[in-house]
């Protein structure tokens, strides 16, 4: 393990790279990385990026996201097939025909696309949002237009809740949030009843009903961290962020979220990016991300949603 850090550790000197990871990545990943968070952190963090290359420790959509925000940077992931259930279910030619239809009825709308998503999707948009930023975002959209969320209805419900806006829904979904098992947390909560539960918004409303808390990774975070005294959490998200919340906050303990199939929920797309494969993304210079024509108008709606 120490000689694939070292590796890393001289190759990314060598390729002038900062290394970026999201909080869903193994912790032998996050703990190399030069950065850690969600989404809206990532993005934002991307921006400020001094060396040449990055390397996205993530998925497609946030190695394309961190490219349109430097078009000038070499942009690599250490695997092209780590993708997105979400971002699968909403492909831009789909959504494009919904939008057509909702403009020849009639409907006055933006179209709020959550950033789980491909760079052709957000082109399509008024707005990108994490679940950081969702509820601010969602606010400044008129009144007099109708809200298109795209593409996680669980969080779309979540943000009709918190925000008083009914909307309409893409029916997408995440395959690690949806798979959690309410019966399996009824049963944690019956075995400790002092713990409290900490959900993300990309969980159902049966999973969000049954919490304490529901928000964002870094939400979550800053949530632990008000408890001085060692405190038991169940926590309903991608189960590698139990070693982020163990790692900054060592004084609680944290429990899993059972899913319906299996005892901890972890993403299979996340997952696809090893030390290996960090190892031989810095080696080969790829795979990159490459600019695509749909890649500006993206960067607009980025930049006004996620910058400003």
């Amino acid at each position: 393990m120490h000689d694939i850090f070292d590796e890393i550790a001289t190759l990314k000197a060598r390729e002038n790279a900062t290394i970026l990871a999201h909080y869903y990545q193994e912790g032998e990943i996050q703990q190399l990385a030069d950065f850690t968070g969600d989404s809206l952190k990532l993005a934002r963090e991307a921006t400020k990026v001094e060396t040449s290359t990055i390397v996205f420790c993530g998925v497609h959509f946030m190695a394309e996201t961190a490219k349109m925000l430097n078009p000038d940077k070499r942009v690599l992931l250490p695997d092209l097939r780590a993708g997105c259930s979400l971002a699968e279910s909403c492909p831009a030619d789909k959504l494009a025909r919904y939008q057509e239809m909702l403009r020849i009825n009639g409907r006055r709308f933006q179209t709020v696309t959550y950033i789980n998503s491909s760079a052709a999707v957000k082109a399509l948009s008024d707005w990108v949002v994490t679940s950081g930023n969702a509820e601010e975002i969602i606010r400044r959209v008129p009144a007099d237009h109708e809200v298109l969320f795209v593409p996680d209805r669980h969080l779309g419900q979540y943000l009709e809740e918190v925000t008083g806006r009914k909307m309409i829904l893409w029916n997408g979904s995440c395959m690690v949030h949806e798979i959690f098992s309410v019966g399996d947390l009824l049963e944690l909560k019956r075995r400790l009843p002092q713990a409290l539960t900490i959900a993300h918004p990309e969980c159902p409303a049966n999973i969000r009903e049954h919490s304490d808390y529901v928000g964002g990774t870094e939400a979550m975070l800053r949530y632990v961290a008000g408890f001085q005294e060692p405190t038991d959490f169940l926590v309903a998200t991608e189960a590698n962020m139990l070693w982020q919340l163990q790692s900054k906050f060592p004084r609680h303990h944290y429990h899993p979220v059972p899913g319906i199939t299996c005892a901890c929920n972890k993403c299979p797309h996340m997952a696809r990016n090893t030390l290996e494969n960090l190892r031989d993304c810095l080696v080969n210079g790829s795979p990159e991300i490459h600019w695509q024509p749909e890649f500006q108008r993206a960067r607009e709606v980025l930049q006004r949603s996620l910058l400003n």
